[in-house]
């Protein structure tokens, strides 16, 4: 099939806009998928996604369409909408050459829709706008379609309205991609007069216990087919094409890839790590022409993680396992990053970056349905910058990495900028909340009559670990929306708070905190700790200090025995004897003893 009959295209939204429906819509009007076998959200294969109803990784599939006798090949990838899986957009965008951007007419134009639009634009793809969700009695139908028309800057009869659910108006939506989104570029280099030559990005992967890495690739020049030698670019790796196909949106083998083909390579590696997304897959050297030097094709900017913590295996012996889930779980979640990481009390683990806190969520739950691990979890922490006096600058996520005050002439923590998208109505409850987060408004604009944008600047480390999300959404009764881009790093007031139980330093519970928030974060750490923490012979104290000064405190009482028990009658310095002797063991424990903290303290104190 010729180039020009192919159409690679995404569906982008803000979250529960109706993606996946509108996904399910396009699978039966052309016959991918059986009638007898759809179910809603079929593109939603992890459990995941059907058990929260969102999207969590991007599906590509191919479909087949004719049109005034024209047959054509739409390959489609549907995308989440969560601002963590942003990057999994990125990506699929990289692989089109148009969008569907779909706007839910109930809610109108989010904050994440206006995010996916920016970074599709930035790609130079055609837009299509469609309003969703018009069957529904709260459908505010003309003005959302104003809105979008306003927002893509086209006149307001080029909005498609839609109802996925009904199938309303999904043929022409379908036959407008076909018509408005371009086909592929051929951007051939010549190798020499035999032709072109092969290169396709890989944009995602998955593993199998059997071929080993499956890239999922968009072929960009020449052509691929099964048994022929490649070479991925950035990891100087050789490996044969075992098998190549497509996605329907099962894998289905093909005879070959061609220009402008979104599909799949089993590449029989079988270590994970030789595999990046963004890599350059090509042809090795043909035996009877040089190939001159073979450019990669642009790859991706690095994801980089916002929100850190550790895990570990509860059980020690899983520790292989944890490490071989995340190689795994890293194949086709590029934005999950994780070294090594040992603590005396839990052993070995890892110390893994995300890129929100759903993110975290999504990867803690794999590793544990995937691959039954049951993990420890630390708090969630941000990355700092600290600029050491000898002129060093550092780069820390622990508590344990964080060096004296006098070792420290500047700490700077990651900023952001929010973008929320409120109604008029919402504004003086929206301004309280980035007050207390310490975010400061930089500009307010009108969306339309009844909605505003609000940009406003905050340190990531609030937004992040204090569920901003949750209480702009009650505040809002739901209606706000936000999303957000790191600025870079601004100054910070942050200090180590030590925990020490008896005097002695647990640094498993140690905190960098804000200066003025230390107080309550100590005196919240040790009155949980005074709860799990079993009581000894002897009085234990619980402190929060920042270096040597204690900013809060709590104490255990000692576990007393009644010596006096087994006494009846007598004098009553008897009594008073053994009490004395008993008080003096006491004294002589607290000198010398040392609390032995259980395993299971460390899991109620340490999970997140």
């Amino acid at each position: 099939m010729e180039t020009s009959q192919v159409r690679n295209f995404c569906i982008i939204s803000h979250v529960d806009h109706g993606k996946s429906t509108l996904a399910d819509r396009f699978l039966e009007l052309t016959n991918t998928i059986p009638k007898e076998k759809m179910k809603p959200q079929y593109l939603d294969s992890m459990g995941l996604e059907r058990e929260k109803g969102i999207t969590i990784k991007m599906h590509p599939c191919r479909m087949d369409y004719s049109l005034q006798t024209t047959h054509y090949i739409l390959n489609l990838i549907d995308t989440p909408g969560h601002i963590d899986f942003s990057y999994e957009i990125s990506r699929a965008l990289a692989a089109a050459e148009g969008a569907i951007l779909l706007v839910d007419a109930t809610s109108g134009i989010q904050a994440q829709t206006l995010f996916n639009l920016e970074m599709a634009q930035r790609q130079n793809l055609k837009i299509i706008g469609a309003v969703n969700k018009i069957d529904s009695k709260e459908a505010k139908i003309e003005e959302t379609k104003k809105d979008l028309s306003f927002l893509l800057k086209v006149p307001p009869e080029e909005i498609f309205l839609i109802s996925a659910k009904e199938g309303t108006n999904i043929l022409q939506l379908l036959e407008a991609v076909i018509e408005k989104i371009p086909p592929p570029k051929i951007e051939t280099q010549r190798a020499d007069r035999s032709g072109s030559y092969f290169r396709a990005l890989i944009f995602d992967s998955k593993y199998d216990p059997f071929y080993g890495v499956i890239a999922y690739v968009r072929v960009f020049d020449g052509e691929i087919k099964k048994g022929e030698k490649i070479y991925l670019m950035a990891t100087d790796i050789f490996s044969e094409a075992k098998e190549v196909g497509y996605f329907v949106p099962e894998l289905k083998n093909a005879e070959v890839l061609k220009t402008g083909d979104i599909g799949y390579i089993k590449t029989g590696i079988k270590n994970p790590n030789k595999v990046k997304v963004g890599d350059t897959i090509c042809q090795m050297p043909n035996a009877k022409f040089q190939i001159p030097k073979i450019e990669a094709l642009p790859g991706y900017k690095e994801p980089q993680p916002v929100l850190f913590l550790s895990l570990y295996p509860q059980n020690p012996e899983n520790f292989l396992n944890l490490k071989g889930g995340l190689e795994k779980l890293k194949l086709n979640d590029p934005a999950l990053h994780f070294e090594l990481e040992s603590k005396k009390i839990l052993g070995q683990g890892f110390r893994c970056g995300f890129l929100g806190s759903l993110h975290a969520e999504i990867v803690l739950r794999r590793l544990k349905e995937d691959y039954d691990l049951d993990l420890i979890t630390t708090s969630p922490a941000v990355i700092f910058k600290i600029l050491t006096e000898k002129g060093k600058e550092n780069f820390i996520s622990s508590a344990s990495d964080f060096p004296r005050s006098s070792e420290i002439k500047e700490i700077k923590e990651p900023w952001i900028k929010l973008k929320i998208i409120t109604p008029l109505s919402y504004f003086n409850s929206i301004f309280k909340i980035l007050k207390n987060f310490k975010a400061k408004l930089t500009e307010t604009n009108s969306f339309s009559f009844n909605k505003l944008i609000l940009i406003a600047e905050a340190p990531l480390k609030q937004i992040e670990t204090h569920n901003f999300y949750d209480k702009l959404k009650s505040a809002t009764s739901g209606y706000a929306s936000f999303s957000f881009e790191n600025i870079g790093f601004r100054p910070a007031d942050v200090v180590k708070l030590d925990i020490l139980i008896a005097k002695e330093k647990e640094e498993a519970f140690s905190r960098i905190v804000d200066r003025d928030e230390a107080y309550n974060e100590g005196k919240t750490i040790v009155s949980k700790l005074k709860e799990v923490l079993p009581p000894e012979q002897f009085e234990v104290p619980l402190q929060a200090a920042i270096e040597e000064k204690v900013v809060a405190r709590e104490t255990i009482e000692a576990k007393r025995k009644d010596v006096t028990a087994p006494l009846y009658g007598g004098d009553v310095t008897r009594k008073r004897k053994l009490l004395e002797i008993q008080k003096k063991g006491k004294r002589e424990l607290k000198k010398r003893g040392r609390v032995r903290i259980p395993f299971q303290t460390y899991l109620e104190m340490l999970k997140s």
